[in-house]
């Protein structure tokens, strides 16, 4: 008597590949966080690469499983993993100067991914547009300083104006510098390998 097996597959290796870079972009975005100086034009607010690891998250990994790698990294921030700048976590730092940057964070790569891959499925983003890529990116940036404008004047107690100048054009030209190394690694030859 012959006994048949037969294997059954649980997760199909697309899931787990996406599985896998959502992890790794929440991993990058809290090791980006780590680079950190401070900015001469808002001394409250350091500057940081975390906003090129949303870029990235979401050129990369499109609007829905970019958005869940920004959750998971937020997740992992509250917690306590020390992801957030500087190394800090905790809620505490959703509810302070630059918690409205961070909560943001899912939003703006959703938006920049939607952008990117013309909707909600996943497609090469080397062959968007510089326009598009570029378009997505700045949609994102108005999300990120909409959120960190609000965030700032709630918990600094600043006017919507005088917060707007300090936690969103302080940074446009830093912002600007990430965007043209987000279109720079896009069209790199050393891409992520699918």
């Amino acid at each position: 008597m012959s006994t048949e097996t037969e294997s059954v597959e649980l997760v199909g290796e697309q899931m787990v590949g996406n599985i896998a870079r959502t992890a790794m972009f929440a991993a990058i975005i809290g090791a980006f966080a780590y680079v950190s100086f401070p900015n001469p034009l808002a001394p409250n607010i350091p500057i940081t690469l975390q906003v090129l690891g949303v870029f990235l998250a979401g050129i990369f990994l499109g609007p829905l499983w970019g958005s869940a790698s920004l959750v998971l990294y937020l997740v992992a921030g509250v917690v306590g993993a020390p992801v957030f700048a500087n190394g800090s976590a905790g809620l505490a730092e959703l509810q302070g100067l630059t918690g409205g940057y961070l909560i943001s964070y899912p939003f703006a790569v959703f938006a920049i991914g939607a952008i990117v891959h013309n909707g909600l499925t996943l497609r090469d983003p080397k062959s968007a547009s510089i326009v598009r890529l570029v378009s997505g990116m700045v949609v994102g940036t108005v999300i990120i300083y909409a959120f960190g404008t609000i965030g700032f004047s709630y918990y600094g107690n600043y006017g919507l104006v005088d917060a707007f100048m300090l936690s969103a054009v302080a940074f446009i030209p830093f912002e600007a510098v990430k965007i043209a190394a987000a279109v720079g690694i896009v069209r790199s030859d050393r891409v992520m390998a699918e």
